[in-house]
């Protein structure tokens, strides 16, 4: 594994982990859909123009019918649905539902490893003792948590699907798409749900929040993605399902002052375990270890 794709996945296990509590922040004086919408069109505009100067290749109607599909199955099923069931169902039981993502990546992408699913299975056993997700909740709505099962598919087809589709080949133009795609539906909910934005009531504090959402979970995060899902295996890419919660814990620590317990470590050394069970190579046959 060279350093390019050990430098994506660090990007994707600590940056994604850190837009938790980026989000957080942001929201806490932006409404939720139209800080989503703005922090894509940015990262969108950038990436797009970029990309568009730098490569030889043509954007053709095909490219932009993936890159479309993606955004609407990355961006709105996958994000906007999480955003969304989140007003029902508690942050726990969320976590660990969309921390089923690698099952959904492996299924749709054929990997039959037998040591893929015992990793995933262990990594969602990790969440699970990371969120505590049955402890002192009330009942979990069905729709909330369907909902939430319908955004970690749709991720997870969603990221398969340049393998059977055309994409173009500068992966800063095909994510740039997806992004601006992202960005006009989420702005089109936000105006269904009737989200204002109100200037005058909007923190500095919240607007570094989507600056940092922008340059570094978009930007920078969902370019590694887009590289590493073109040349790694997809259940292997996926493992940023079960580290993103650890670091975000562990950020909250850190950063907002909540208590690191006993329980977080633990969880912390299952799903490591899992994400090495998941990113080890196939073990040769002694057959082909000969030749």
């Amino acid at each position: 594994m060279n350093w390019r794709i050990l430098l994506a996945y660090a990007v994707l296990y600590v940056v994604w982990g850190s837009t938790y509590l980026a989000m957080k922040i942001a929201v806490t004086s932006l409404p939720a859909f139209t800080a989503a919408s703005l922090r894509f069109v940015f990262s969108g505009v950038l990436l797009l123009g970029w990309g568009l100067l730098t490569t030889k290749e043509r954007f053709t109607r095909a490219h932009l019918k993936t890159s479309v599909l993606q955004g609407l199955l990355l961006l709105v099923l996958g994000n906007a649905s999480v955003m969304w069931a989140m007003k029902t169902v508690p942050s726990g039981v969320g976590a660990l539902i969309i921390g089923a993502t690698p099952l959904f990546m492996a299924l749709f992408g054929g990997d039959r490893r037998r040591t893929t699913w015992i990793g995933i299975v262990v990594g969602v056993v990790g969440i699970g003792v990371l969120v505590d997700p049955f402890h002192d909740h009330a009942d979990v709505p069905l729709a909330g948590a369907l909902l939430l099962i319908v955004a970690a598919a749709a991720w997870a087809f969603g990221s398969l699907l340049p393998r059977k589709m055309p994409i173009h080949p500068s992966n800063a133009v095909a994510t740039g798409a997806q992004m601006l795609t992202g960005a006009i539906v989420q702005a089109g909910i936000a105006l269904a749900l009737g989200e204002r934005l109100d200037m005058s009531t909007v923190t500095s504090t919240s607007l570094w929040a989507v600056a940092y959402l922008a340059l570094f979970g978009s930007l920078i995060g969902f370019s590694a993605y887009g590289w590493l899902m073109r040349v790694e295996p997809a259940a292997r890419v996926s493992t940023y399902a079960f580290v993103n919660p650890v670091v975000a814990v562990l950020l909250g620590a850190l950063l907002g002052n909540e208590p690191l317990s006993a329980r977080v470590v633990v969880a912390a050394v299952i799903i490591v375990g899992a994400v090495v069970l998941i990113v080890r190579p196939p073990r040769l046959s002694s057959s082909t270890a000969s030749s």
